[in-house]
Parts: structure tokens; sequence; C-alpha cells
């Protein structure tokens, strides 16, 4: 039997499922019970747990075809944690609606444990999304009715 996927490994083929647009494959890299906390998102879920509902998630992603994203600049660093690793790595993305193409920064932390990520922390700049997608107004009227 082979050696679980180290947590630089799990997250190298995590991007590459994104950025290849396979959705439906991205579950599998996620522990049953697995924690996912989207920090700066400013609109539900910030919290998503367990890969029944990251499953939905990914689904609703793939039928919408709402964005294409393709990770570049990734640069992984380790932690005293075996378990955990810090990526910096940038998105290069289009929102096929709009045809509008930008590019963001994000940071995520994630613990992989026996080869599956059981918990992620996602930093990511939810304002570029929603400027490329023609959501900006909607969005900074939903973060004003939370002020």
């Amino acid at each position: 039997m082979s050696a679980p996927a180290t947590p630089r490994e799990v997250h190298a083929r995590l991007l590459e499922l994104i950025s290849a647009g396979r959705w439906s494959e991205l579950p599998a890299l996620y522990a049953e019970d697995a924690v996912v906390e989207i920090v700066f998102s400013p609109t539900p879920p910030r919290r998503i747990q367990g890969r029944d509902e990251l499953r939905q998630r990914f689904a609703a992603l793939a039928a919408a075809d709402a964005i294409r994203l393709r990770a570049e600049n990734i640069h992984v660093h380790g932690t005293d944690d075996p378990e955990v690793v810090v990526a910096e790595f940038d998105y290069e993305a289009l929102h096929p609606a709009t045809g509008r193409t930008f590019r963001t920064p994000n940071i995520q932390v994630l613990r992989v444990r026996d080869g599956l990520i059981v918990e992620t922390r996602d930093y990511h700049d939810h304002l570029a999304f929603a400027v490329a997608d023609g959501r900006a107004g909607q969005l900074l009227a939903a973060l004003d009715r939370q002020a």
C-alpha cells in the first residue's frame, strides 16, 4: 500500500482540479467531516462542513459555469505542524457571462491528514469576484446591511 499524499501534494492536486474545472472530482480530496472556512466571504456560507456540503457547493459551481480559474504563482510553505501548509497563489480568472478577466491573490491554510483535507481556511478577494460578475453593488449592499 502506498503512503498517503502529503499536504503539498494534496494542495497541488486541489489547484490542478480547480484550474481544469473538474469540480466533480474535488470532494474526493476532502475527509468526510472536513471543514472549510471562507474567512472573508461577505455572504453565507462562510463555513462549509462535511464532504456532502462540499459536493453540493462544487456541483452548483459546475452547473452555473460561473467562473473559470487558473492558479498561478503558487508558493507553498511548510509549517512546524507536518499536517499544515500555507499556500499563496494568484487566480487568473474569467467570468464567462460577462467576459471579464481578472487576477486575484489568495491564501489557503490547509490541514491534511491521511492524504485528505480535514480543514482549510481560505482567504480570497471576494470583491474582485463580485466586480467580475457584476454583483459589486449587491455585495456592498449586503455588507451595509450587516454593519
